[in-house]
């Protein structure tokens, strides 16, 4: 059999490939590049529309990603980071929209306000000293605050008809915040892909086998499984963003970064509703505060979503535990993901997150009833019959061996590459796809250090992203003039 050779494998039909692919062609035109995808389509994973919250990750109003620190006061360096992030990923899709590789913004990002809420005397002062240390960066100088009972019956009517009036109540918001259709986005990239030279999509194929020859280049067999045909790829490059199946196949490279990850696998469920009369009173995500014991992807939240057109109200996510890494995936997953390497850091994150443990446990044996009270929380007069249960994705948390040799539990997402940077993984959950321009420019840096640092390179990647190579944290001139032109060009303004 012969072996077709590629410069570019990408491993995953997902936003992350998809976003490489789209960088990498046009850094460099001329580069072989395949994308392998186990399923019959793309995108139709952690990255299809109804697998996630399809929030536009940027702080403006996720709670867990501003703590309370140990004198009372409020962290906002992560938000900062998430913003900035984000700010990136608005400039790629502005790039591609205005040069047509991408269909009109609407079909994959829609302008929906960003709104937190809390309830009691602890939540509003939490909520409003978070305001007041956001609000002061650049970043978040857009950001409003509010306690008064009239403007919370404008931003969000739903949320606050007929609470308690007694009950005290605060909110902030952010206008140009985003609803984002990650599956459309991504299926429309990969399409564009397709009309590209030196690009091809081979689907229902999973890869079977991984491993690197002496001349540094990756071997990869690959598995029509509908015509059991076998292909074997050799790559020069292989990118692995295959979501929760991204582990398993880095544990498969045997590269020495590999070594002591982990994976820690979490199910979701939705809250949705879908009448037209429900569904037009909101337009905006809620989110809170997250229980006790719980991981960012269940911080609650009731949210418009614009998911293949079709406009709906979803509220949770609810977590479960699973043994799969995929939604799609195997029940023993978890089990085969077990090595020498990682055993011990995941029987010490097993003992140490007994909070978390509890919590999981709590919401598997959840009811809908039980679920609809929760929903009652951010929507007092919602009624059982209008609500129905979703299954969301998959998402895979990291497992990192600490210092002492034990276990970590990481939740955000993390680039493990290897020395020479021939591969490359994404690991983790939130807040995922929201930086996958960014995350992928990581990885180009890391295993393109060189080309990457050419004048070509270097210019081809400023028209892509224009404020690349300087900090949005820290120039707010740059920041205002990257904004105005990604919310105008996507219509969020």
């Amino acid at each position: 059999m012969a072996v077709r050779q590629a410069d570019v494998v990408l491993v995953g039909g997902g936003v992350m490939s998809a976003t490489l692919g789209m960088m990498l062609r046009q850094l460099d035109p001329s580069l072989g590049i395949v994308m392998v995808e186990r399923l019959d389509h793309v995108a139709h994973e952690s990255t299809d529309g109804w697998n996630n919250a399809g929030t536009g990750h940027a702080g403006y109003c996720e709670l867990n990603y501003t703590p309370e620190t140990g004198d009372g006061d409020v962290s906002i360096e992560r938000a900062l980071k998430i913003n900035a992030s984000f700010e990136v990923s608005l400039q790629f899709w502005s790039h591609l929209v205005e040069q047509g590789m991408l269909p009109e913004p609407k079909s994959f990002i829609n302008r929906t306000p960003h709104q937190s809420f809390v309830w009691g005397e602890d939540g509003v002062k939490f909520l409003k000293r978070r305001y007041e240390k956001l609000s002061a960066h650049h970043l978040f100088r857009e950001m409003e605050y509010t306690e008064s009972p009239r403007d919370l019956e404008e931003w969000m009517p739903l949320v606050v008809r007929n609470r308690d009036p007694m009950q005290r109540v605060a909110a902030t918001r952010v206008r140009h915040g985003s609803d984002v259709d990650f599956g459309s986005l991504t299926r429309s990239m990969v399409k564009f892909l397709e009309t590209t030279p030196n690009f091809e999509l081979m689907l229902s194929s999973p890869v079977h086998y991984l491993a690197k020859r002496d001349n540094g280049r990756w071997k990869v067999r690959v598995k029509n499984q509908k015509t059991g045909e076998l292909t074997k790829l050799e790559a020069g490059f292989v990118f692995l963003g295959a979501g929760g199946g991204a582990l398993p196949m880095l544990q498969k490279s045997n590269i020495d970064e590999s070594k002591g990850y982990g994976g820690f696998p979490v199910s979701g469920q939705w809250l949705v509703c879908q009448k037209p009369e429900i569904v037009e009173q909101h337009h905006s995500k809620v989110y809170g505060k997250a229980p006790i014991g719980a991981p960012p992807m269940s911080v609650p939240h009731l949210d418009t979503r614009i998911i293949n057109g079709e406009p709906a109200l979803l509220f949770g996510p609810f977590a479960g535990f699973t043994t799969r890494f995929l939604k799609q995936g195997s029940v023993f997953d978890l089990i085969g993901s077990v090595s020498p390497t990682n055993l011990r850091p995941m029987l010490s994150v097993s003992r140490t997150n007994m909070d978390l443990t509890r919590y999981l446990i709590g919401e598997v044996f959840q009811s809908h009833s039980d679920r609809v009270a929760s929903l009652r929380n951010y929507f007092p007069d919602a009624r059982e019959e209008d609500w129905r249960l979703q299954e969301a994705g998959q998402r895979v948390q990291i497992i990192k061996k600490s210092k002492d040799g034990g276990g970590k539990l990481e939740f955000g997402t993390e680039i493990v590459a290897a020395k020479d940077g021939s591969l490359a993984a994404l690991l983790g959950a939130s807040p995922g796809a929201s930086t996958a321009a960014h995350a992928m420019i990581d990885v180009i840096e890391r295993c393109f250090p060189e080309r990457i640092r050419s004048p070509e390179w270097q210019e081809r990647m400023k028209v892509m992203v224009p404020s690349y190579g300087q900090s949005l944290v820290d120039d707010e001139q740059l920041l205002n003039s990257v904004r105005e032109r990604t919310l105008s060009t996507l219509k969020l303004a």
